[in-house]
Formats: structure tokens, C-alpha cells, sequence
């Protein structure tokens, strides 16, 4: 999973974040809980605040 994944990304947040609230989490946040997945696979300085932005945003939609 690389960082222009934000289904993938998304999905897989839900599933280790279920009871978090999407537009309440900080970008620093979201970036280090990407980081985290097992499945992704990526280079940290490949990531921007478009990017964090993308994934948020579908994980929002998905959570709705």
C-alpha cells in the first residue's frame, strides 16, 4: 500500500481506528497511523498535507 492508496489507507484506518471520529484527528496523527499499517509499504517524505487530505476526506466518506 503506498500513500496514493486512500481507499486502501482508508479502509484499513477504520478497521484499526473504528471508533474514531475522522474530522477530529491531526494530520501528525494520521500520517504516523498510516505509517503504522502492516500494509503499507512507502516512503514517509512521499507524503504532503494533499495526500493526508485525500486520505481523511475518504475516510469520511467511507464512514458515512
Amino acid at each position: 500500500m503506498k500513500w496514493t492508496d486512500s481507499l486502501e489507507i482508508a479502509l484499513a484506518l477504520i478497521d484499526a481506528h473504528p471508533s474514531v471520529d475522522p474530522l477530529t484527528i491531526r494530520f501528525t496523527d494520521l500520517k504516523a497511523w498510516v505509517e503504522a499499517l502492516p500494509e503499507f509499504d512507502d516512503q514517509s517524505d512521499r507524503c504532503g498535507e494533499r495526500i493526508l487530505e485525500a486520505i481523511q476526506m475518504t475516510w469520511i466518506d467511507e464512514v458515512d
